[in-house]
């Protein structure tokens, strides 16, 4: 089948099915005019990687354990996570699923932090701001986090400082 309908059957827009393509968790095959084509078994896959994905693994998570994929027997997806042992866990799946759910705790914290720190100043009640445990030490918003406030007398950045 043809990129439309291979990336409607797995629940996913062509161009999300070419994203993982060219990420490197499926491969699809060319006909003669250069047409991409999918059968049954990369249907299977992507819809393993669009639940995996769904529950919060992102493209790279799959990716160290994209050679598994083709293992996951259909319509049982939820199985690489289950809690349950059973033939089909599989301990990277599990050990990569550990990690990111620890990753997402950290950012849950670090974001509670930064909501109640800037409730606290916009004056709305809260709990209290406590500080997230930061492995530098610092908590910030993300790459483009600088000052939130200033004070009242600073100058505007770029503006030159008036001396009196």
């Amino acid at each position: 089948m043809r990129i439309g309908d291979a990336a409607a059957a797995a629940g996913m827009t062509p161009r999300a099915l070419r994203y993982y393509e060219q990420q490197g968790l499926v491969t699809a095959r060319r006909t003669p005019s250069g047409h991409r084509v999918y059968d049954e078994e990369d249907i299977r896959r992507l819809r393993a990687v669009r639940e995996l994905r769904d529950a919060g693994l992102t493209v790279g998570d799959v990716r160290a354990f994209a050679h598994l994929l083709g293992r996951v027997p259909a319509d049982e997806v939820p199985d690489l996570l289950s809690q349950e042992p059973r033939p089909g866990r599989c301990a990277a799946v599990e050990a990569v699923a550990r990690r990111r759910l620890a990753d997402l705790d950290a950012r849950i914290a670090r974001l509670s932090y930064l909501r109640a720190r800037l409730a606290a100043r916009l004056g709305e009640p809260e709990a209290g701001v406590t500080e997230p445990a930061s492995p530098g030490g610092t908590v910030r918003a993300g790459a483009d986090s600088g000052a939130l406030f200033r004070l009242a007398d600073a100058p505007a950045p770029g503006t030159p400082a008036v001396r009196a």
